[in-house]
């Protein structure tokens, strides 16, 4: 499969703009998290003494860029395990397991990137506060797009779970995003706060 992330970002919109059905909207989610981890890195580095949060930020960045593939590859399997044989109780049997299988590998990308999205806006509201005011126009958008690609990714966790025969393991990722949804709301509010009190 081509790696996504790796292409020109002309040609993966072109790619998300196609009949295809990777890379989507996971990919895309994941993709919105990586732009705001750039922000607040161009940010933290433009101000005294944040050198840190723009280490951590490139780090953010770089593992929701491996997320914008991961999360394609996730739902190649599910597809891929559709497309099995059913013609005999056997088959039937291996592919019911195999798009199980399919699906719980498929959570687990888009639940990565709602955890990564999370530590992104915790950041953005940092550089919101205390980050060069020149730039707080760019907080608030590295804000707006942490929190688009947690609430992106939380809508493919949840639609993948609705496939998923396991109550107990629906249950506990259903459960985890909910929290993080929560989370994401308030610091983004945060976050618009301070931005506006900025530019006001």
């Amino acid at each position: 499969m081509t790696g996504f992330a790796q292409m020109t970002l002309r040609g993966f919109l072109e790619e998300l703009g196609s009949r295809s059905a990777t890379p989507g909207g996971g990919s895309a989610s994941a993709l919105s998290g990586a732009l705001a981890a750039g922000l607040v890195a161009m940010v933290a580095r433009n101000t005294g003494g944040m050198d840190a949060v723009a280490t951590e930020a490139d780090g953010l960045r770089a593992a929701l860029e491996e997320l914008i593939d991961a999360d394609a590859a996730a739902f190649e399997k599910v597809m891929t395990a559709f497309r099995l044989p059913k013609e005999t109780p056997e088959e039937k049997v291996e592919r019911s397991a195999a798009i199980q299988d399919g699906y719980r590998a498929a959570v687990d990308p888009p639940l990565r990137v709602c955890t990564h999205a999370r530590r992104v806006l915790e950041l953005a509201v940092l550089v919101a506060e205390q980050g060069n005011p020149n730039a707080v126009s760019d907080a608030g958008v590295a804000a707006l797009l942490a929190a688009s690609a947690l609430d992106g990714a939380a809508l493919n966790v949840e639609i993948n779970l609705g496939a998923i025969k396991d109550d107990d393991y629906r249950t506990v990722r259903a459960e985890a995003v909910r929290e993080l949804r929560h989370e994401a709301a308030v610091l983004r509010e945060t976050a618009r706060a301070s931005v506006h009190a900025k530019l006001d």
